[in-house]
Parts: C-alpha cells; sequence; structure tokens
C-alpha cells in the first residue's frame, strides 16, 4: 500500500496540524483563523493556486497533475473538508483541548481538514495524476449551509470540478473501516416552529380566557400520526418535537405557547408531504381550539444522496487502502443531515463514513478524533485522485 505508507511518514506532523485546529474552534462562517492557518500550510506544501474568501472564509486549492498544460486543460476532481465547530464547552481534559470558551471541535471537522491537508502534501509531491484538484474547505456545514453557499458562489463551475467527494468520521465504528451507500445515504433536515397565541387570564377562570397550551398538546399529539398513518412504512421519516415553551407560573394561563420540532426523511415527495400534513393540523388545529397560529418552517439541507458509479468507485479505492472486509458498500443509511448534500446536487460524487473506534460520541463535550485515523483517510483521498485521473 504505498500511498499509505508515504503518508504515514508525515503522521506526526498531521497530528500537530490536527491537535493546533483543535485548540483554536471556530463556528459558522466566521472560521478566519482556521481559514489563515489552512493558507499557511498550503504554502508549505506547495499547491499551485490558493483562493480564499469562498462563503467568507471557505478557501479552494489547485493542485496540478504531472502533464496538466492549463491550455488544454483536463479534468478536475474536488475534494471537500468541513472546517468549523460546535458551541460546547469540552470537558476532554487534553492538553490540547479548547482554547476558547464555549467552542470546540466535537464533530472531528478538525481531523477532516487534516485528513485533506495530508492527502495535498502527497499529491502536490508526487503528482502522480492527470488533470487538476481541487481542494475544497468549507465552513459553517454545522450552522448556515456552507456547502450550499460555496455551490451558489460558484465553486464547481469557476474550478470546472467534474466529481466530488468527501469522509466524516465515524466515532464506535471499527477503526479504518469506511461506510457508505449508492443513492441516500443521510436524510433531508427541516426544522418547524410553531407560535401560538390564545388570550391569557386567571387559572381559576378558564372560561374567560383562550388556553394556548390545550391547543399545543393536541397539535403535538396530532403531528405524531403523520408518518404512521401519511407516510408508507418502507419510505423512513422522523419527526420529533424538541422544545416546547410556554407559561410563568402556575396560576396563569398564558397569551402565548411555542413549540418546534425537527423533520427528517429521504425522499422529496415524503419531504413535501410532510410538510403539508404538518401545516394541515397546525392550521386545523388552530381552528378548532381558536388560536392564532404562525408556522416558521426551515426548509433545511436536503437528503445526501451518492451516485451510484462513483459510490461504487469510492468502495474500490477504500478497499484498497484498508482491504475488502473493512468496506461496507451498501450501509444501512441514517437520519443525520450534512450540507455536502448541495454538493452532490451539483456534481456527481460520493461521501463516505471513516471508523476511528471507541470513544465519545459525536456532538458530545468529550468526543476527541483520533489522530491515528488521519493517514487512512489522507491515503484514501489521495489514492482517489490517482485512481479517477491516471496519468497516460
Amino acid at each position: 500500500m504505498p500511498v499509505l505508507n508515504r503518508i504515514a511518514a508525515y503522521a506526526e506532523e498531521m497530528k500537530g496540524w490536527r491537535r493546533h485546529l483543535h485548540a483554536n474552534p471556530e463556528l459558522s462562517f466566521d472560521c478566519f483563523t482556521t481559514a489563515a492557518y489552512i493558507v499557511d500550510r498550503l504554502k508549505e506544501i506547495g499547491v499551485d493556486e490558493i483562493h480564499p474568501g469562498i462563503a467568507k472564509t471557505g478557501i479552494v486549492a489547485i493542485i496540478n497533475g504531472q502533464d496538466y498544460d492549463a491550455k488544454v486543460g483536463g479534468p478536475t476532481i474536488g475534494l471537500r473538508a468541513d472546517m468549523d465547530a460546535l458551541p460546547i464547552q469540552e470537558i476532554t481534559g487534553a492538553e490540547y483541548a479548547s482554547t476558547i470558551p464555549g467552542k470546540m471541535h466535537a464533530c472531528g471537522h478538525d481531523g477532516h481538514v487534516t485528513m485533506l491537508l495530508g492527502a495535498a502534501k502527497y499529491l502536490a509531491e508526487t503528482r502522480r495524476f492527470k488533470g487538476r484538484v481541487a481542494l475544497i474547505f468549507q465552513p459553517a456545514e454545522e450552522d448556515g449551509a456552507g456547502g450550499m453557499v460555496m455551490v451558489n458562489e460558484g465553486v464547481m463551475d469557476r474550478f470546472a470540478v467534474e466529481q466530488v467527494y468527501g469522509i466524516h468520521n465515524a466515532p464506535n465504528v471499527p477503526f479504518g473501516h469506511f461506510l457508505t451507500t449508492p443513492g441516500a445515504l443521510m436524510a433531508s433536515v427541516d426544522t418547524a416552529y410553531v407560535y401560538l397565541k390564545g388570550k391569557g387570564g386567571h387559572g381559576a377562570t378558564p372560561h374567560d380566557c383562550v388556553d394556548p397550551i390545550v391547543a399545543l398538546v393536541g397539535m403535538i399529539s396530532a403531528i405524531q400520526t403523520i408518518i404512521p398513518r401519511n407516510i408508507y412504512a418502507l419510505d423512513e421519516a422522523v419527526l420529533s418535537v424538541t422544545m416546547v415553551n410556554s407559561g410563568t407560573a402556575s396560576n396563569i394561563i398564558p397569551e402565548e405557547a411555542m413549540f418546534a420540532a425537527t423533520i427528517r426523511c429521504f425522499k422529496p415527495e415524503v419531504r413535501a408531504l410532510l410538510k403539508k400534513r404538518f401545516h394541515e393540523i397546525v392550521e386545523g388545529h388552530a381552528a378548532a381550539y381558536g388560536v392564532q397560529a404562525r408556522i416558521d418552517y426551515d426548509w433545511g439541507y436536503p437528503a445526501t444522496i451518492n451516485h451510484a458509479d462513483q459510490a461504487a468507485f469510492a468502495v474500490e479505492v477504500a478497499a484498497e487502502i484498508v482491504g475488502e472486509t473493512s468496506v461496507e458498500g451498501n450501509s444501512v443509511r441514517e437520519m443525520g443531515s450534512e450540507d455536502f448534500s448541495y454538493m452532490l446536487e451539483a456534481r456527481k460524487g460520493a461521501y463516505l463514513f471513516m471508523g476511528t473506534g471507541p470513544g465519545a460520541g459525536l456532538h458530545h463535550a468529550a468526543f476527541d478524533f483520533n489522530d491515528e485515523a488521519a493517514p487512512i483517510g489522507a491515503s484514501f483521498f489521495a489514492r482517489l485522485v490517482e485512481r479517477a485521473q491516471p496519468l497516460n
């Protein structure tokens, strides 16, 4: 496995990159220090072009293959890493723990950046591929749909990206195992906020009030029937009420109440039906209970849908790195969401999970990326380029 062996030679350097990023987390689009650090590393690595400031703090870097001729052109493959952190107070106690109170890399995006930088170092040294590689460092995956913004700002057209790939680390999946599937891998995610207004008053005189809490309870109970009674049983979907707020005292019927829900599925037609039925139930119950209802329905990330040929190709490449028995090409899809979905809507490609072994789960205050996994992810990216765009 020459790719893995070569990248293993700078595993310690990669560990240093990752731990620096971990200690200096930034949120959403405000990844200014992170972007500056990445640009410095890219300059050291010797990439051919660096294009910062896309989607505010995103970066696209270009590495040309050995025989690339700008006049003739050639194919370009995109490799993406997200780089934003989460608003969580870290409790790992690591010597490289977050130095920013209330912020930490609890989803392993520091590891994702490190894997892509490791691949970049190898590819810039060897250049055993034709065409070009576009390294896409993306902000705001957790909050803000940075992937959509980068696509809308034209990265796929501007850099002539023909296909695009990404990896997400997976704690508590066996170390070095790759998981993916053709078609939908991750769900779409929509968020609904419902605001109710009734008529408040004394808890002893409910007949003089219009109680928004009674209406809220009826709505929440009714929307739980949408999936079992409106969605085909084999079309997986989730609707979870995650927030309820109302009232200030035990003897007061409040004027207002609200609840929020997360709504997830895989098919566009199921997504549309979920929204339709949600509105119908809330509006119908509002009329029945005599309250006013306002629905803010946030149409979020679409489903992450792998293209079949590219998913199969990625499985082949992963098997070269870790062996066929450590790759699952028809894995179970999951209800989490990813804004890499926008890139897969714009170009053919695939997204994979890579196991990092036992540890705290994603978005947990004790999470820490396994540094030993970074060379494997970097090797996958590097070999993917060499296989996708081989030299003649």
